[in-house]
């Protein structure tokens, strides 16, 4: 049984855009793929609302800096076969002022931890798969603190795509797959999350 630990945020942890509530397991894309997979392998959920990749967000609160958290996740759930990581939409927000290019940099030094670390089996790394999140679409509540954030959100995938060939880890690039929800923007419907689903499933076919 391989164990895959999915790192990321709300759209990990799995918002629902219509009423702020959290989609069922069964709806939830890593829910999914734990029904896909059954007792083939183990997922691990590992979604934070807020999460960024690598810088404290003071205005949502503490604990949101994924880099500062990801040492502990990987020493408590090791070993690890592969980490999904999708991260980078709430760097997007105005507070943070950082480029797509900066958000991929701040990417890689999650991605460098990781491949740096000894949590997988044997005391090996895991691998990584290193996903783009969706595009940020029409904003509505999330208007003002992720003003600009769209424009920047378009050039996430081509900086991330840098990256995974850096690191040498495998890549998806979810923005060509899925849309935001027209009701925030920013978060996910239960389409998208079943098409997420079913494309992770696919690459950890390629990889496992």
């Amino acid at each position: 049984m391989a164990r895959i630990l999915c790192f990321g945020d709300s759209n990990t942890w799995g918002w629902n855009p219509h009423d702020k509530s959290r989609y069922g397991r069964e709806t939830r894309w890593t829910g999914r793929l734990q029904e896909m997979f059954g007792t083939l392998h183990e997922i691990i959920e590992e979604g934070l609302n807020g999460r960024t990749t690598a810088f404290d967000d003071h205005v949502s609160g503490g604990g949101k800096n994924g880099l500062s958290y990801l040492i502990p996740c990987l020493e408590t759930h090791r070993p690890i076969d592969l980490v999904i990581m999708m991260l980078g939409t709430n760097d997007l927000k105005l507070r943070f002022s950082l480029s797509a290019y900066d958000i991929a940099r701040a990417m890689d030094r999650l991605v460098a931890t990781v491949l740096g670390s000894t949590a997988g089996p044997e005391g090996e790394n895991p691998q990584v798969l290193l996903v783009s999140p969706a595009r940020v679409g029409p904003l509505s509540d999330f208007g003002e603190m992720f003003s600009g954030a769209r424009e920047k959100s378009l050039l996430l995938g081509r900086h991330y795509r840098q990256v995974s060939l850096e690191r040498g880890c495998h890549f998806l690039d979810a923005a060509e797959l899925i849309e935001s929800s027209h009701v925030d923007g920013i978060h996910l419907e239960k389409e998208s999350h079943r098409i997420l689903a079913e494309a992770f499933a696919q690459k950890i076919g390629e990889m496992l």
